[in-house]
């Protein structure tokens, strides 16, 4: 029996371009996207450097980029966040029958442009839904790393068996099955959180 629900964020709840970033950064002159810019967006997601040291590397890169056009090229992967989800995860929190925890990979300047999306009141109301609150660059951890996941279920106590855990990204959800927590693959345009129940009613 499920006892635990870990969501993510991007693409479960508020909807991602995850194609905008390299697209719109190519569109400032980038030529291609390297290992070590996406080694260095790696560090910024684990909060290993601040948001200045991150910019900082790449205008420094590209002279030619202003700060804020690239944050600007950053930042377009972050969509709208639909009422509906939202109301959705406060009648489950209300329902208080499973503990909730969000569990995402995300930056400070990420979330900074999901409050902007979304108003910071309606950023509050779905922070609240939550048990526990978990995001990549505050914690220095990172999906689909196995630690993360041991993170998780180490810090609350938590059976494997008895979580949920929910992502759109089949690499991320693997490893999570891999330690015997149960998963949904949730499919962006295919599948929709609000369907949870349904989907996966064995589970319940």
């Amino acid at each position: 029996m499920i006892k635990t629900i870990i969501f993510d964020f991007g693409d479960v709840f508020i909807n991602l371009d995850k194609l905008a970033i390299e697209r719109e950064i190519r569109a400032l002159g980038v030529p291609e996207i390297t290992l070590n810019m996406l080694n260095k967006a790696l560090e910024y997601e684990k909060g290993l450097i601040n948001s200045k040291a991150f910019v900082t590397y790449f205008t420094d890169k590209f002279p030619n980029i202003e700060a804020e056009r690239f944050i600007k090229a950053w930042n377009a992967i972050i969509l709208d966040f639909p009422e509906y989800r939202l109301k959705f995860i406060e009648k489950l929190a209300k329902a208080n029958k499973y503990k909730l925890i969000l569990l995402s990979n995300t930056n400070t300047f990420h979330i900074e442009q999901v409050i902007e999306n979304m108003t910071l009141k309606r950023y509050n109301r779905f922070k609240a839904c939550f048990d526990l609150f978990y995001l990549s660059h505050e914690i220095h951890l990172s999906k689909p790393d196995t630690k993360i996941y041991e993170f998780v279920l180490d810090e609350n106590n938590l059976i494997a068996k008895e979580c949920l855990f929910i992502d759109d990204t089949k690499e991320n959800t693997d490893a999570a099955a891999a330690l015997g927590i149960n998963v949904w693959n949730l499919r962006p345009g295919k599948d929709d959180i609000i369907n949870l129940f349904k989907a996966y009613k064995h589970l319940f």
